[in-house]
C-alpha cells in the first residue's frame, strides 16, 4: 500500500484511540465519586432532582428528598455530590457571603466624595442657590409664550402698510 493511503487510516485509528480513553478516564472518575458518596451529603441525580442521602448500599443510594420522601435510586443515577453551601443555595435558597465583612457598596455618590475633617452637609450648604437646568414652570413658560405672539404680532403691524378709508394720497 501507498503511504498516503495509511495516513488516513492511521489518524482514525489515532482519534478512536484517543476518544475512548478520555471516555474511560471519565467514566473512573464518575464511579470513584460515586464510591465516596457518604450519609448527609448533598447529590443531584442525572434527572435533575437534589437530595441528601441517607443510607448507601452497593449498587442503590436512598435519598431524602424532603419532609417523610425516601427514595431508593441506582448509585449510577447520581450526577455530583454537591459542597454544602452549594446544597443549601439552591435547595434552601441560603447564601453564604464570604464577603460579609466587606465595604458594603453605598446607595448614593456623597458619602464617596466626603473627607474625614468635612462633613456631609457641608457640600449641599455651600451652594445654597438653585441651579437652572432649563425647566420652567408651566406657568412661566405660558406667559412668556404669550409675550412672544404679541411681540411678534407688534412686528407684522408695522411692517404692513397701514389702510385708509380711501383717504389716499395718490391721484
Amino acid at each position: 500500500m501507498n503511504t498516503l493511503t495509511l495516513l488516513p487510516l492511521v489518524v482514525l485509528i489515532a482519534a478512536m484511540f484517543l476518544l475512548t480513553r478520555s471516555n474511560k478516564k471519565r467514566q473512573q472518575q464518575a464511579q470513584n465519586m460515586r464510591n465516596d458518596l457518604q450519609p448527609g451529603s448533598g447529590v443531584r441525580t442525572i434527572g435533575g432532582m437534589y437530595a441528601t442521602v441517607k443510607e448507601v448500599n452497593d449498587d442503590t443510594v436512598l435519598l431524602d428528598a424532603g419532609p417523610g420522601v425516601e427514595l431508593l435510586f441506582a448509585k449510577n443515577a447520581i450526577g455530583a455530590i454537591l459542597t454544602d453551601d452549594e446544597y443549601n443555595r439552591i435547595v434552601h435558597g441560603i447564601e453564604h457571603d464570604l464577603k460579609s465583612d466587606a465595604d458594603v457598596v453605598p446607595d448614593d455618590a456623597s458619602s464617596l466624595t466626603e473627607t474625614a475633617d468635612e462633613p456631609a452637609d457641608a457640600a449641599a450648604a455651600s451652594d445654597d442657590k438653585a441651579v437652572d437646568l432649563g425647566k420652567k414652570d408651566a406657568a412661566e413658560a405660558e406667559t412668556e409664550e404669550k409675550a412672544e405672539e404679541a411681540e411678534t404680532s407688534e412686528a407684522k403691524a408695522d411692517d404692513e402698510p397701514k389702510k385708509t378709508d380711501g383717504d389716499s394720497e395718490a391721484k
